[in-house]
């Protein structure tokens, strides 16, 4: 019974896990998974967006973020900020309303909701009588003007909600203020527009959808004004002095009407339909704003003609003559204009129009010439094209970093040099102690680099592979084909583009070497590309070799997708990476393992049919092996093939349930019932005596070798380590596959001075049957110190110590189902660890990570980040294998979340939350990049516009942090990270299917669930 027993608890080394490991949610990066509302502080300069999920993000200066959730589920479907002060409101579409403060707490500020409120009104009224459509904070702070669909207009106090029944303005009150001939008309209905007098805060105006607005005098209680238009109204604007409101209606016209104490204005000033005598769609907001050069500017969203454009979602920018229409991709949820903070100001003079797409953020500058947009510094749309797979790259050096950089900020030319407008609050967070990159895969066949330093993910540069092949899009096709002269005058806006000329074009793998320069990308159709960092622009052709890797094979029939067909000739290629090989595999199948190994020139890849590898320095191929075995049929179809996998899946699974039960009847002893259960009572009693197995793991049951996808390549590994005999060590490529067998190839790699002349060779020298079969993810070999051998120029860099070669190596083969380390060169086993406990947890990502300790600043370990099907995310140590600690990370059910995890080499983590949004999570204790910001009272904030300059390149440093304050695992945070605010979808079969054929599509089918657990969330990190 020794065996069963554990070891003892040990003091120290628990001390030493709290220094080394702490599981953290720190930070959400990109743009917000269905957003529903938008909100602005001018006085705050903060920007607030709503989700249908019931969250609140505000954005101010980069670095500066909070996040909050309500405890109801339900779409958020407007933000106000009360005026001058560090508090909004929210309303939910069950009409609740919220109230969400800014409070300092330890330093840094923190969102908490404050007081929650639903308008109910007397007993037996319809539910419009109350149905919130407009609110109006009041310049006081202090009051709330709620229209409803009832067309009255109630007053709210604030903070407690108190409804003031006494300042009510019902319908019936206004109705008693009209001439004769306002009263004949059916003019009320629904509250639509509110706002109050831009110099007098005793008048507000009332618009209801009939067409009427009135100004109502507040201390009077009676109408100074009323306006009769002839159709219904969507929206009003006020003139900044209070002399002239705008309206817009549903015809797609807009109307001026002078305010004056003359005569009643039965008629407009002056009324147009922008964009011709054909119908038009509704224009649904304006604004109509003042300059000191005393024409105004008029923005406008909608109004195209109904019959040609009606499907366009735009958003018009009249001024001095220049009428642009901004063209989006997706659906405008709503948009603001930056004009200046100050309300005693003579003018608005309008500097930047912010638009909240379904999709994305637009920031268009208003003050330079042509309106460009401006660069975000945080919202980045990162599911532009969806994204397929991710690599994250820790400790850039500096000169790889700069030359990234400025290959980039030569694709940002279009960009404007305005300063980034919405700055409010102050980041407290220190700059981070590296340079990090995460580069991001698209369906369109671009890869994407991103600043993933701190907490603000920016863009720093992409690459785009559509030039080397031929497909039916011009690559030099520009968005804005449209003439100058043509009406409506469009102009795209926005990066946001789902749709890809050819899903073949798709990006499943990459590999970049931080220390060379080299970047290896592969694709959907096999395609395998080699590419160079080149600060020039260039032309050359692409040199191409094709991998057959059914050499030897016969009878079999490719059923999938063609490849590629790549450009003849030679190509032009921007600054930045440039591909000099292109490897295409046949059949043309998804590339499912990639590695490169930038010292030795040497590029290996691996499909479901097998893997091969590539002289890059020489571009000759040096071998290809095959995988298949005869069952894998499934290999032969394709991801894009009309027949699907899963029917064949399930069929399979009912053949082995059947086997089972036909095998456990075979082993069943013929004999009376009661000696059989007497049987089976001893046989098991022996099984047990007979399992070494740690209470928390149960025994792994083999795969039968006729499962589908066995040849399917999972993982591959370069290595200096003994293969051979104990007293050469020598380059070798290690490659695992789906049905749990391990090859190994010894490798010549020629020096340097014969590199060029002598050929490289390759010969297999191991093959390791796992007895269980599983699928194998990860494969590593450890130095005589049992430390995981520096990656490639690693050492010659200074950045690693050199691995010792004196010991004995050793090699961890990390399969779906455990972990086993065998000796090295004579692959005996020496030790392992089942991980499959008994809810069925296996292995789907796995990663090394050095942990720093907190406390002691030259200790640290090495050891196996590795995320489960479940969720979960388990420490074990190297090279003993031993757990150290275990963190829920991930639902079980968000099976995208699950396969688009990454992990870092020093204890982080990013996966995909929604198609747009990257969660990142940490495990260490040192490295944890937190958030931690601060929005100072509106007082002591100097508001200035932003600046046209030379500030803000591409190069520009966007700030260092994003608060939303971290996770800590164990505690109860009042507000959870938004991982659990997302909106039920119902596709989770069609992920499941693509997840049993490989991981092979995009992140873009989603089962995301969110769970309101809490009200508040603080940015002041972990405790």
């Amino acid at each position: 019974m020794r065996r069963f027993l554990r070891p003892g608890h040990d003091p120290a080394r628990e001390r030493l896990k709290r220094d080394l490991f702490q599981f953290n949610k720190t930070v959400e990066h990109g743009f917000p998974h269905q957003p529903s509302a938008l909100g602005y502080s001018p006085s705050l300069r903060i920007l607030a967006i709503g989700t249908r999920s019931g969250a609140v993000k505000l954005y101010g200066a980069p670095g500066v973020e909070f996040m909050g959730l309500h405890r109801e589920n339900n779409a958020v479907t407007q933000i106000h900020f009360l005026p001058g002060q560090c508090q909004l409101v929210t309303l939910l579409d069950d009409n609740s309303l919220h109230l969400w403060s800014l409070k300092v707490k330890d330093g840094v500020s923190e969102l908490q909701e404050e007081e929650s409120y639903t308008l109910r009104g007397p007993p037996g009224a319809p539910p419009s009588a109350t149905q919130i459509t407009v609110v109006l904070p009041h310049s006081s702070g202090e009051l709330l003007y709620l229209g409803t669909e009832s067309g009255s207009v109630f007053v709210v106090q604030l903070p407690g909600f108190r409804v003031l029944d006494d300042q009510t303005i019902s319908s019936d009150i206004v109705l008693q203020w009209l001439p004769e001939e306002a009263r004949n008309r059916r003019v009320f209905e629904m509250v639509e527009a509110l706002q109050e007098h831009p110099r007098d805060p005793n008048q507000i105006l009332i618009g209801y959808s009939r067409g009427l607005i009135v100004i109502w005098d507040l201390q009077g209680s009676r109408v100074r004004h009323h306006f009769l238009c002839s159709q219904q109204l969507e929206n009003v604007s006020w003139q900044r002095d209070g002399r002239l409101i705008v309206t817009c209606h549903s015809d797609g016209s807009h109307c001026q009407w002078p305010v004056s104490s003359d005569a009643q204005q039965s008629e407009p000033l002056c009324s147009s339909v922008p964009y011709g005598s054909f119908p038009c769609k509704a224009i649904t907001k304006i604004f109509w704003l003042t300059t000191r050069q005393g024409l105004p500017f008029t923005i406008f969203q909608g109004g195209m003609p109904r019959a040609s454009y009606g499907d366009r979602h735009c958003i018009s920018v009249v001024h001095n003559g220049q009428q642009t229409a901004f063209d989006f991709t997706s659906r405008v949820i709503d948009f603001t204009v930056l004009t200046a903070a100050d309300p005693a100001a003579a003018f608005d003079d309008p500097y930047a129009l912010v638009v909240l797409a379904e999709e994305e953020l637009v920031v268009i500058d208003l003050q330079t010439a042509g309106w460009p947009p401006v660069q975000l510094p945080y919202l980045a749309s990162l599911h532009c094209s969806a994204i397929t797979c991710s690599h994250h790259v820790s400790n850039i050096p500096l000169k790889l970093w700069e030359r990234v950089i400025a290959a980039g900020s030569r694709q940002n030319a279009h960009f404007s040099t305005m300063d980034w407008p919405i700055d409010g609050g102050t980041s407290l967070t220190p700059p981070p102690p590296q340079r990090d990159l995460l580069l991001t895969g698209h369906e369109d066949g671009t890869v994407r680099f991103w600043d993933a330093s701190g907490v603000c993910l920016r863009l720093l540069y992409k690459l785009s592979t559509v030039r080397v092949f031929l497909t039916d899009a011009d690559p030099s096709e520009s968005l804005n084909a449209q003439g100058e002269d043509e009406w409506p005058p469009l102009r795209k806006v926005g990066s946001f583009d789902p749709y890809s000329d050819d899903p073949r074009l798709g990006i499943q793998k990459i590999f970049l070497c931080k220390y060379s320069g080299y970047l290896a990308v592969a694709g959907t159709a096999g395609q395998v590309l080699v590419m160079e960092l080149n600060d020039e622009a260039a032309e050359h052709a692409v040199g191409q070799v094709e991998a057959d890797l059914l050499q030897d094979q016969e009878g079999y029939r490719w059923k999938g997708h063609e490849r590629l067909a790549a450009r003849p000739g030679p190509v032009h290629f921007e600054p930045g990476f440039q591909p000099f090989v292109l490897v295409q595999c046949q059949p043309p199948a998804v590339v499912t393992s990639l590695a490169l190994h930038s010292e030795w020139r040497l590029v290996a890849f691996g499909t479901s049919h097998g893997f091969g590898l590539f002289d890059h320095q020489q571009r000759r191929q040096v071998f290809v092996k095959c995988t298949l075995h005869p069952s894998d049929q499934l290999a032969l179809e394709g991801p894009l093939s009309r027949v699907k996998s899963l029917k064949k899946s399930l069929r399979q699974s009912f053949r082995r349930m059947r086997r089972s039960r036909v095998s456990g009847r075979k082993r069943r002893p013929a004999g009376p019932p009661g000696e059989m259960q007497a049987a089976s009572a001893k046989a098991e009693r022996t099984g047990l005596q007979n399992m070494e197995l740690a209470p928390v793991q149960r025994k792994i049951e083999a795969r039968s070798a006729e499962d589908s996808f066995t040849g399917f390549v999972r993982t591959l590994y370069f290595a200096d380590t003994y293969l051979r005999d104990s007293s050469r060590h020598c380059p070798s490529l290690w490659a695992g596959t789906n049905g749990g067998t391990v090859y190994a190839f010894s490798l010549r790699v020629p020096p340097a001075e014969r590199r060029m002349d002598e050929p490289v060779r390759a010969e297999q020298a191991k093959e390791i049957q796992l007895m269980h079969r599983a699928p194998v993810v990860g494969i590593l070999v450890l130095d005589g110190r049992g430390v995981p051998l520096p990656e490639p120029l690693e050492v010659a860099h200074d950045l690693s110590k050199s691995p010792d070669m004196q010991g004995s190596h050793q090699l961890l083969v990390v399969s779906e189902e455990q972990f086993k380390v065998f000796t090295l060169p004579k692959v005996s086993s020496k030790l392992k660890l089942k991980l499959t406990a008994v809810e069925g947890s296996r292995v789907r990502r796995v990663g090394v990570a050095h942990f720093s300790s907190s406390r002691a600043e030259d200790y640290g370990e090495h050891h196996l980040a590795v995320l489960t099907n479940l969720g979960d995310i388990q420490v074990v140590s190297l090279p003993l294998l031993k757990p150290q600690v275990r963190y829920s990370c991930i639902r079980r059910e968000d099976v995208s979340g699950i396969a688009s995890c990454v992990f870092t080499k020093y204890g982080q983590g990013f996966y995909l939350i929604s198609p747009s949004e990257f969660e990142r999570f940490s495990l260490s204790t040192k490295w944890l990049v937190e958030p931690r910001c601060l929005v100072d009272s509106v007082k002591t904030k100097n508001h200035s516009r932003p600046r046209n300059g030379n500030g803000t390149g591409p190069e520009r440093n966007f700030g260092q942090a994003k608060n939303t304050g971290s996770q800590s695992h164990g505690e109860e945070k009042a507000g959870p990270v938004m991982e659990r605010a997302l909106l039920n979808d119902e596709r989770v079969l069609k992920e499941i299917q693509s997840t049993l054929e490989g991981d092979r599509g995009s992140y873009g089918n989603w089962h995301s669930h969110r769970v309101a657990a809490g009200y508040s969330l603080s940015n002041a990190g972990a405790e």
